[in-house]
């Protein structure tokens, strides 16, 4: 199968041809048919993040489930399928309390004696990023890393719900619960955050403000809900969505991963509101309420995938686009090939556009 390889932080991917291996009893063969791509693969890219290498990147993805193992009871051949980073062992303290996304996944994995998922016709291994490597026209992932879908569902569509949707969605719904007609500020417009704007309006935001510096994104969420927007670069951002709703928001949700958006967050709310980073920041980079902020109330918390418990989000999610309430159209700037890849991460690093989605043939 073709796939994209990374050998070395910052170098561009390599189209290879690689083997992929046969199910194991708990693993499911899928046909990749469409992969986003996500900010998260360019920090491994850029190495900003650790990763064993030679790997094959992403994990935002669809495709048609080619074959089981003598396991798998959760999905068959021919199913349309979505796949999700955070693979659940079912048994663990966090999955039996309810938080699945926290699953730390080590029954997903093969064991280190196990043979490589994946392989240069060398037989030398190539690591799976993610527990996906998504960027590859088949996939051999644990069967509590993906989830079947309505048929009906678009493919393209639907692979930007495993990662960007999930975690900006999952957030308003799980992590925020929020409350119709509260207030909400969204730092960043890039898929994550357009899928959290989304979802605020579907959950009944008040007013949902939308921080960004590029006018296009901008435009794009009001779109996609945002009743206004903010540049997120103007020295008065935090001033201006604490005086448009007199006091700051209930929740802030920062979907950037820097330092200033993660700021912004924070002073953009109101007495006892929460700021919910999303954004994968820099491993040592510390983000923190001052002790004003703490004696009035407000909050600081994470958001792994946005909290989810992606068997039941998911098919959800797929059933809110198919009702008209989620609009991916939108989210989807564009599709391309596989050969395409390194031009869509440029594409990204220039950040003037939303989600690029690789189709497979």
């Amino acid at each position: 199968m073709k796939a994209a390889v990374l050998t070395a932080p910052g170098q561009p991917l390599a189209i290879e041809t690689l083997m992929i291996d046969k199910p194991g009893p708990h693993e499911v063969l899928i046909r990749t048919a469409a992969c986003g791509l996500c900010h998260s693969d360019l920090h491994f890219l850029e190495g900003t993040y650790p990763q064993a290498l030679p790997a094959v990147p992403g994990h935002e993805a669809a495709g048609i489930v080619e074959a089981v193992g003598s396991e798998v009871r959760t999905v068959k051949v021919g199913d349309a399928v979505v796949t999700c980073l955070s693979a659940f062992c079912g048994h663990c303290e966090f999955c039996v309390s309810g938080r699945m996304s926290l699953c730390p996944g080590g029954d997903t994995r093969r064991a280190s004696d196990a043979p490589s998922r994946l392989s240069r016709p060398d037989g030398s291994p190539v690591a799976q990023m993610l527990n996906l490597s998504a960027f590859a026209e088949q996939m051999l992932v644990h069967e509590h890393a993906c989830v079947a879908i309505d048929p009906d569902m678009p493919l393209d569509r639907a692979a930007v719900i495993g990662c960007a949707v999930t975690t900006g969605a999952g957030t308003i719904f799980n992590t925020c619960k929020l409350t119709p007609g509260e207030t909400v500020a969204v730092v960043g417009c890039g898929g994550v955050g357009l899928a959290t704007i989304n979802a605020a309006k579907i959950a009944g935001a008040g007013r949902i403000i939308a921080a960004d510096p590029v006018p296009e994104k901008r435009e794009l969420a009001k779109k996609l809900g945002a009743t206004d927007v903010v540049d997120a670069f103007a020295e008065d951002a935090a001033a201006q969505i604490v005086e448009m709703t007199k006091g700051g928001v209930d929740h802030a949700i920062e979907a950037v991963g820097r330092a200033a958006s993660a700021s912004l967050a924070v002073s953009a709310l109101r007495r006892g509101g929460t700021a919910t980073i999303l954004g994968m920041h820099p491993p040592a980079e510390k983000v923190g309420l001052s002790a004003i902020d703490l004696l009035t109330g407000k909050k600081l918390q994470g958001a792994l995938m946005g909290g989810n418990r992606f068997p039941v989000d998911i098919p959800r999610l797929v059933d809110f686009y198919l009702r008209g309430l989620l609009d991916l159209d939108s989210i989807i700037a564009e599709t391309i090939p596989l050969e395409a890849v390194n031009d869509g991460f440029e594409k990204m690093k220039r950040g003037d556009a939303a989600r690029s989605v690789i189709v497979f043939g």
